[in-house]
């Protein structure tokens, strides 16, 4: 388990700019991203011991950021 932090900018470099400016004309992207940050936190401060949480509640955790990403990643995607 990394205990580095899964931060937007770094798992889509390429891609950073047009998250930064979906977020500002698209509320759901907005939100979905402020979500995503979220709950990315939560699992980093798990994973550290700041906040340590049960295993299962992690897990699930994980699966959301998961969704999360996938969600952005698709909503990043040329139609």
């Amino acid at each position: 388990m990394s205990h580095t932090p899964h931060e937007l900018a770094e798992e889509f470099p390429e891609q950073a700019e047009a998250i930064q400016k979906l977020k500002v004309v698209n509320a759901h992207f907005a939100k979905l991203v402020d979500d995503y940050h979220d709950v990315n936190r939560a699992i980093h401060r798990a994973e550290t011991n700041v906040e340590p949480i049960d295993d299962l509640y992690e897990a699930e955790l994980r699966k959301k950021r998961l969704m999360l990403k996938d969600h952005i990643w698709s909503m990043l995607q040329p139609a």
